[in-house]
């Protein structure tokens, strides 16, 4: 297992907190308010143990300095996070109103961008509290807030793309023939674990016709000699994603089953040449289903062509089309197309690509030719 990347510092925090204002500002916002979750990790450094009907929530705004709302009984913990001294911690016991805290940060007549995953409940209160404000979610308001990575978040997903990496070379070394989806599936996880990750979020095992299901789950369905199969696995290491696919067949293929994966290797590698600042993301999904369409496949590529990735494993940016916005330096995201003919067989190709200042680097560099396994 390689060593731990050095953690982030206050300063890193602040700077991202700085950076949020900033991003807030220039789209018209008072400020965001930010409930536990990725964005507040990301922020921050701060995770509670558990998410709870108790307020917890970061309020940044260009007037002010960045305030972190804690329940009283969790200050302790919130003290400790790596990005507490860029902040001031305001808490609130039980049997007080915690949006009577709150409320005061907040603009009265203010339109705030609030995370995804805030809870009902308080922006609710807080909508009791300041009935002139209004809120927007992240995602439709700032949804590049966490898009653009710096040198330190890039070195810790290149660790994890070498780790799911490592447990795909392992993965090949396994017998497919005579066990189930969910054997292999068990196995990836162990050594995605075995190699850093606190956290599996996936392992798609789709063989046969499952593999015509993009999100398939791994079942019970034993695998046998002829068979394409399909694995998509990843999660968390150092707090940052990993994702990749790799399609694998169970013996020798055939013909057309070469060619299908040939023609997915094709628009995979294109898509991700095509990689460069300045272009529009959907660009990267037209390249990669222009190669599928002209292969007469173009009806059999039903998703998008890749996400973003970062301290979750699906974020913006997205490779699909209608997204506009221009790629920058330090975006992270991932390049999988697919084929997929119900009933019969699916492939997958997928790499993390990141943007550089002149084209893009994979962060996955196994072989994507079709292996052959047991």
């Amino acid at each position: 297992m390689d060593a731990a990347p050095a953690p982030f510092t206050t300063e890193d925090y602040a700077a991202r907190m700085a950076r949020a204002v900033r991003a807030a500002d220039e789209a018209g916002l008072a400020g965001l308010l930010v409930a536990p979750g990725p964005d507040l990790v990301h922020l921050t450094g701060y995770q509670p143990i558990a998410a709870t009907e108790r307020l917890t929530l970061l309020v940044l705004a260009a007037d002010r300095d960045p305030v972190l709302v804690v329940p009283t009984l969790e200050r302790g913990d919130a003290e400790q996070a790596a990005g507490a001294a860029a902040l001031t911690l305001r808490d609130w016991t039980d049997g007080k109103d915690p949006y009577g805290v709150a409320a005061p940060l907040l603009d009265p007549a203010g339109r705030y961008g609030v995370s995804d995953n805030t809870w009902a409940l308080h922006l609710l209160g807080l909508q009791d509290a300041l009935p002139g404000t209004s809120y927007a979610a992240l995602t439709d308001c700032l949804p590049m807030l966490r898009a653009v990575k710096d040198a330190a978040e890039l070195e810790r997903l290149a660790a994890a793309g070498a780790a799911a990496d490592a447990a795909y070379e392992e993965i090949l070394r396994v017998r497919f023939t005579g066990r189930r989806e969910s054997d292999i599936a068990a196995e990836l996880a162990h050594l995605l674990t075995q190699l850093g990750h606190s956290e599996v979020d996936f392992t798609v095992v789709g063989s046969g016709p499952n593999g015509a299901d993009p999100h398939h789950e791994a079942g019970d369905r034993v695998m046998r000699q002829g068979d394409m199969v399909v694995l998509d696995f990843g999660g968390l290491k150092h707090g940052y994603g990993s994702d990749t696919s790799r399609t694998v067949h169970v013996g020798e293929p055939s013909a057309e089953e070469q060619a299908v994966h040939d023609v997915v290797r094709r628009a995979q590698q294109a898509a991700v040449e095509a990689v460069r600042p300045g272009i529009a993301c959907q660009e990267v999904d037209r390249v990669a289903r222009a190669v599928i369409t002209e292969a007469g496949y173009g009806e059999r590529f039903i998703h998008r062509t890749g996400h973003g990735i970062g301290v979750t494993t699906h974020e913006p940016p997205y490779m699909v089309e209608g997204e506009e916005r221009p790629l920058v330096p330090g975006m992270c995201f991932s390049v999988e197309p697919g084929i997929y003919l119900p009933g019969r067989f699916g492939v997958r190709i997928e790499d993390i690509v990141t943007v550089t200042e002149d084209g893009g680097r994979r962060l996955n560099n196994t072989s994507r030719e079709l292996a052959v396994v047991e």
